[in-house]
């Protein structure tokens, strides 16, 4: 068998790496060093027993398509392969400021006797999948620990090659996945999300029809001849009853996003890791934004949801962790792409989380994986209010929709009227 060469990402020793122990909390830092010079034992490594044994799993492929592909499935494969007493938690690692340089993966802690079944499932991942094995051997005091970088050989046996010492390190002044969300987690133009599902085309079918959709680079119109108002917020906060009722006050048309057009392929693409998902919905914000330029030239557009639920959804679920580890308020993350028809006015629903609730109730109606998820966890609805804020070019105007249908649109009807001119 010819020798399974896994390239190691550049300027691995400068590279921090970080530790999701709980998806609410701030991750946990960690350095390599070629040196220790007396340092702490980083604090993922602190309070282990002796025959606890730690490694890491990264996903290295130098192609993005199969990287996200893989990491969506590698879960699956620890689950299934790693014995019951293996726990793992989310793990990345990155230089410092550097953007795309974020890799993802897993941090596994063994707490069995033996770490033969452990390190033969990493030994088999090694044969077949992008991935890089770390392990980390405590030293005899337990004060230092040390990374250990695992290489193929060409008789499948596992050998160590280069070796760190791990070290703490402060933590950076942002989450480090916010370095990886431009045109992965949210596309900036229409040719970046395009790429995406044209590399996907032999893996995904369905990415072929969606592209038909879409041959012709859309005509970016900036100013539409009428006005196009969006309506934003999060379900059950009174969007779909607002929009009908501003189409028929305003004889407006009335667009919805994602475009009825993709409706067929949604649920396949739900499926599917956060790049190629959020490329799919990129792709219905140009469609729609098509669409908002054909009406616009002879009325005025509602559309209910755009650019800024596709953005705020992704990044509340890219960025782990508390409202404060979003990017920071005028962060290039939440400017509008530079390709995409601008609206001429962006209102944003809000609603009480326990009336909102009440709503869902009495609707009795299936909802999609990310609603759920607002529904039981307060701190991912906190996130996407939060992004929903900050973005920019337009900004959201927020407007409470706890008071009755028709106070609402009335109050939105004034909003449209002084900066519309309606």
């Amino acid at each position: 068998m010819a020798r399974r060469i896994m390239s190691l990402p550049r300027l691995w020793s400068s590279r921090v790496f970080s530790v999701e122990l709980d998806g609410r909390s701030a991750p946990l830092y960690f350095a390599i060093q070629e040196k220790h010079r007396g340092e702490e034992v980083p604090r993922v490594f602190r309070n282990l027993q002796t025959h606890e044994r730690c490694y890491s799993l990264f996903v290295c492929s130098s192609d993005r398509i199969q990287r996200a592909k893989f990491y969506g499935e590698l879960r699956d494969k620890l689950l299934k392969g790693l014995p019951p007493e293996c726990d793992f938690k989310p793990m990345f690692s990155f230089l410092p400021n550097v953007k795309d340089s974020l890799i993802k993966g897993y941090f596994v802690k063994d707490t069995s006797e033996c770490s033969i079944p452990t390190e033969r499932v990493f030994s088999d991942l090694m044969q077949s999948d992008p991935v890089l094995v770390c392990s980390y051997s405590r030293g005899e005091d337990g004060r230092l620990w040390t990374q250990q970088l695992w290489s193929c050989a060409e008789s499948q046996r596992m050998e160590m090659s280069e070796e760190y010492y791990v070290v703490p390190i402060e933590a950076p002044g942002y989450h480090p996945s916010t370095l990886n969300i431009i045109n992965s987690d949210v596309f900036y133009s229409f040719e970046e999300a395009y790429e995406v599902l044209q590399k996907c085309g032999d893996i995904i079918p369905e990415s072929k029809a969606v592209l038909e959709l879409v041959s012709q680079r859309p005509e970016a119109r900036h100013k539409p001849d009428f006005p196009v108002i969006v309506i934003e917020g999060l379900d059950a906060t009174g969007k779909t009853t607002l929009t009908e009722s501003l189409r028929e006050t305003l004889g407006a048309a009335l667009l919805r996003s994602p475009p009825q057009c993709l409706s067929p392929w949604r649920a396949r693409f739900d499926q599917e890791p956060p790049l190629i998902r959020r490329a799919f919905y990129a792709l219905g914000n140009y469609i729609t934004a098509e669409q908002i330029g054909q009406e616009a030239m002879q009325t005025t557009v509602i559309v209910d949801r755009y650019w800024h639920s596709t953005a705020a959804y992704a990044i509340a679920t890219a960025v782990s962790g508390p409202v404060c580890n979003l990017p920071s308020e005028g962060s290039e993350v939440y400017c509008w792409p530079g390709d995409l028809l601008q609206p001429s006015l962006v209102v944003l629903l809000t609603l009480d989380p326990e009336e909102r609730r009440r709503r869902l109730r009495g609707r009795g109606q299936g909802t999609t994986e990310e609603e759920q998820e607002l529904d039981h966890n307060q701190l991912f609805r906190l996130k996407v209010e939060g992004a929903y804020r900050r973005i920019s070019g337009p900004a959201c105007v927020t407007v409470d929709a706890s008071p009755s249908a028709d106070q609402v649109l009335q109050q939105v009807l004034l909003l449209i009227r002084g900066k519309c001119h309606l």
